[in-house]
């Protein structure tokens, strides 16, 4: 028996157990039991995905001892996107699915079906991008491999949509926690990005699955991969203000990062260049970013520990500005240079071809942005801040901003410092910038264009119930139809033999010209002489409000609430094709409630 035969039957034997459990578990007992799954599953991934991007680099930096390559670090990304690129080409059918934006859209529009690549898929690609210098993160490629462990389990096993949901939000909660070693802020990713309508009793699976990645990744991840670092200086209450300043230029930093990685997307999305050619052109002007600003290299976690640290100044070594490494103004100058220019490093990286997240983009940038903010108020003498300190709470700032997630930003930040001695700061920071980035952005970065369409779920429960339903499914084109030319003992006659309250006039094009309800004609159908004599086109009335089978049932049922009425024409190109009932709507709203609430 050789070795994949004993792998087939152990896998086989397992699957057969987990069949057994199933049907003598009741189905309560049998999600604890699956986010249990899930979470080991999640948690092997982070594994797999950071030691695989880890051995990349290290690799590609043994070569690079060999050969003795100047400024290795601006051809590394050039390869690691091409690389990427060809992979998604030739052996994942073209495309691959990025971004946390994709699970949305899986919840919202495709019942929580993730394919079965992306269980792999993002562990390849953002390896090779982001082991290999791409200026993202791997915290995204994490969550969409956790969800899709998530999604597929649930769809071997035959769960139902919203069991299907929660273990999605398990996957979701055990990669982060496993990434970062941080359970709490697994759970609160999962409960504020991911699924914004759960219940309380959801929670327990979530918790099951965020504590199991974490264990997974602590009993087998080497500590050095993980970001974490120790707080250094204790919050003081003088520097309250301060830190609330803090919170409105991380808010507004958020805006300015969001807005132009977006132009940067649209940018390339609308290119006619081929894919090999945007990735040539994206990567090598990334190159050129890292030539110059060697810190935007990868997912910039070890320059954070540095600028927590108490010689930030080695960020200049190997780099352009080295002689000036003792210099605080030029320190400043460039930590405030790699901070403005990050959003190009991520957004070129992202949209020529490579693959990865904002995450980790997020706390450098924010890390960066609270270095500057202390130092520069430090070396005018306008107050003596600890750097260490708003360097740190910097991160919540931003990743609260971004990502409109404010309690992930808190938790995560404390749990990854080791304690929570910098909760008051981080409160404040991750709530003022939050305010600030929703006035001007109504949603996060990710959910920005598919809550537009209506694709994603919101924070707004009737919406996220309504985006679910199609409204092609609720139309009904069974009405009779009457010509504007006929006389009311053709109508009388439709009204006698149907069970139809309102009745379209159409002419020969079976163009809409007008609506007749049977409440508006009642006293006149007793009235044999008008009912011989009124021609249809003479009482007929123009339609409150039209449909079309495109609108999305949030704008269907807008337009009941705001015309009061009991049924809506459906006109598609210019045509007469049926009626909705406000009654029959509201049912499927119903219908569809009771199946995504998730208990």
């Amino acid at each position: 028996m050789n070795f994949s035969t004993i792998i087939t039957s152990v896998i086989n034997r397992f699957e057969s157990l987990i069949v057994w459990s199933q049907s003598k578990f009741t189905s309560k007992q049998f999600i604890f039991l699956s986010s249990v799954l899930v979470g080991i599953s999640a948690g092997l991934a982070v594994i797999v995905l950071k030691s695989f991007a880890h051995s990349v680099f290290t690799f590609a930096t043994y070569v690079n001892g060999i050969l003795k390559l100047n400024y290795i670090n601006s051809i590394l990304p050039i390869i690691g996107i091409l690389l990427t690129v060809f992979v998604v080409n030739k052996l994942l059918g073209g495309s691959i699915e990025k971004g946390t934006s994709q699970i949305l859209y899986a919840v919202a529009k495709k019942a929580s079906i993730i394919p079965k690549k992306q269980m792999y898929a993002q562990i390849v690609t953002s390896s090779l991008t982001v082991g290999l210098g791409g200026s993202a993160g791997l915290e995204s490629p994490i969550v969409i491999t956790g969800a899709a462990f998530g999604s597929n389990y649930a769809q071997k096993y035959h769960l139902s949509y919203k069991d299907r949901t929660l273990l999605i939000g398990c996957g979701v909660a055990a990669g982060i926690a496993a990434a970062f070693n941080a359970p709490i802020a697994g759970v609160l990713f999962a409960v504020e990005v991911l699924l914004v309508d759960v219940s309380i009793s959801a929670f327990t699976p979530i918790m099951i699955a965020a504590a199991t990645g974490a264990m997974v990744s602590v009993v087998a991840l080497d500590e050095s991969i993980l970001l974490s670092f120790k707080q250094q200086e204790h919050f003081h209450h003088l520097n309250i203000i301060y830190y609330v300043f803090l919170g409105v230029f991380t808010g507004f930093i958020s805006v300015y990062y969001s807005r132009y990685f977006q132009k940067i997307e649209r940018y390339f999305h609308i290119s006619k260049l081929s894919v090999y050619k945007k990735a040539l052109l994206g990567s090598s002007i990334l190159a050129l970013l890292i030539f110059v600003f060697p810190t935007l290299f990868g997912e910039g976690y070890e320059s954070i520990r540095i600028l927590s640290q108490n010689d930030p100044g080695q960020l200049l070594e190997n780099t352009l500005f080295k002689g000036f490494r003792n210099n605080n103004w030029m320190l400043l100058l460039f930590i405030g240079a790699s901070m403005m220019l990050k959003v190009f490093a991520t957004g070129f990286t992202l949209s020529c071809g490579g693959n990865g997240g904002n995450f980790a983009p997020s706390l450098f940038l924010g890390s960066y942005v609270g270095f500057f903010f202390s130092s520069l108020l430090n070396l005018i003498g306008i107050a003596k801040l600890p750097v260490s300190n708003f360097t740190i709470v910097g991160m919540a700032g931003i990743l609260s901003g971004l990502f409109h997630a404010p309690l992930t930003a808190i938790f995560l930040i404390a749990e990854i410092t080791g304690g929570y001695g910098l909760m008051i700061p981080l409160m404040i920071v991750a709530s003022t910038s939050y305010a600030i980035s929703k006035r001007f952005e109504k949603h996060s970065m990710d959910v920005k264009n598919l809550a537009k369409k209506g694709h994603a779920f919101t924070s707004n429960k009737d919406a996220n119930v309504l985006s679910t339903l199609e409204t092609s499914t609720i139309i009904d084109t069974s009405y009779l139809t009457i010509s504007p030319n006929e006389n009311l003992e053709r109508l009388v006659d439709l009204i006698s033999h149907s069970d139809q309250v309102i009745f379209p006039v159409v002419n020969e094009e079976n163009e809409l010209l007008g609506v007749v309800h049977f409440n508006d004609i009642r006293e006149i159908i007793f009235n044999t002489y008008r009912v011989k004599y009124t021609l249809v086109k003479e009482i007929m009335i123009a339609p409150a409000a039209l449909i079309a089978p495109t609108d999305r049932m949030e704008i269907v049922m807008n337009k009941f609430e705001q015309t009061r009425k009991a049924f809506l024409p459906v006109v598609q190109l210019g045509k007469y094709y049926g009626f909705i009932s406000k009654s029959v709507a509201l049912e499927a709203y119903r219908t569809k409630l009771k199946a995504m609430t998730i208990d």
